[in-house]
């Protein structure tokens, strides 16, 4: 912007007195080379922060448990993750709305929540799916070691993959669709005797079981974050207010587990901080903060990102696993996850 032979940038509000092309040209770049650099940096924080918070999370879950058993119910952190995160929704969501500039609908006005509500109700369906997946990464832990789960939870990109391609008609390369198949290798190899053996639950054998956990454990959060992209994308509201109310349908699902065990397993299940340590408050912040992180992730980064840093993650974890519980890097975890890495180089490249 330019007055009186003064030229104003409206980004920095840097001024030039009857600048030249030369000296604009050097403002600019200056300038793009500062933001450029900013947002490589908030990209590389996501990514370390992302990788540290679901790379920990399969180990606090192991660290809470006393004997293989959990004292706590998986439920009720989940419960407690989900009001943090409604707390933290409905601050971002206040300060959002002291942003508005005159004329903005009122976020915070009755009628605004009202007919977002209304606008995004099919956003409990995923929230429920969230619940249970929540709940089936306790449950995974039962029968699988930390790094064994981190590394079954990447079948995931398998499965939204197909569902992608029927549902929402996205379109994969070849090359993209061979990736995926390398994924199923890799993870095969780190699966090779693995799974133990001999026990029974529920009166299957707990290979079975297992697995059976499993298929529903890629199946479950596949079918959520379509569904949820689905109803985020198919509606014009703030993400702030989509997040409250994705936040506040989990915390009321989880709400509602916590009574269906008081009913059928006695009332002293309704104590939600019963038998709960350090381990699990450090694993309600580490959910909390990885739920939150997310949001932040898709606004500023994107999905691509988001799969590279799960990947990494999955070593972070057998790393992390290895160095404070003790549990071996076998030849196959090694050799299973470098063929993940490949297979998730290929699946991010653009479609020719």
């Amino acid at each position: 912007m330019q007055r009186n032979g003064v030229m104003e940038c409206t980004a920095c509000r840097s001024r030039l007195v009857a600048p030249s092309p030369r000296s604009v040209s050097r403002a600019y770049d200056k300038h793009h080379n500062k933001i450029t650099s900013k947002f490589r940096a908030l990209k590389f924080l996501l990514v370390v922060g992302d990788c540290m918070l679901v790379g920990l999370q399969p180990i606090l879950v192991f660290m809470s448990k006393v004997d293989g058993k959990f004292q706590f119910s998986p439920i009720s952190v989940n419960f407690l993750t989900e009001v943090a995160k409604v707390i933290f929704a409905i601050v971002m969501l206040v300060i959002q709305s002291r942003k508005q500039k005159a004329g903005e609908k009122p976020l915070l006005a009755r009628s605004t929540l009202i007919q977002a509500a209304r606008n995004n109700v099919l956003l409990a369906v995923p929230a429920l799916l969230y619940a249970i997946n929540n709940y089936l990464k306790f449950i995974m832990q039962l029968y699988f070691n930390p790094s064994t789960v981190k590394m079954l939870s990447n079948l995931k990109v398998l499965v939204i993959a197909v569902l992608l391609k029927f549902i929402m008609r996205r379109r994969f390369s070849v090359i993209q669709w061979e990736a995926l198949a390398l994924l199923l290798i890799g993870i095969s190899i780190n699966q090779l005797r693995t799974a133990p053996a001999g026990d029974t639950a529920f009166g299957l054998p707990i290979t079975a079981i297992a697995y059976i956990y499993t298929l529903i454990f890629v199946t479950v959060p596949s079918l959520a974050s379509v569904y949820n992209e689905y109803a985020m994308k198919s509606q014009d509201t703030s993400i702030y207010l989509q997040n409250l109310f994705l936040y506040g349908y989990g915390a009321i699902f989880n709400f509602l587990g916590i009574l269906g065990t008081a009913l059928f397993q006695g009332p002293e299940n309704f104590n939600i901080l019963q038998g709960h340590s350090r381990a699990t408050m450090f694993l309600i912040c580490n959910n909390a903060a990885q739920g939150i992180l997310s949001s932040f992730f898709f606004k500023y980064a994107d999905t691509i990102l988001k799969k590279y840093s799960s990947t990494v993650a999955t070593i972070f974890t057998g790393l992390a696993s290895a160095a404070f519980l003790g549990h071996t890097l076998t030849i196959n975890f090694l050799l299973g996850i470098s063929v993940v890495f490949i297979s998730m180089h290929q699946v991010s490249l653009p479609i020719s």
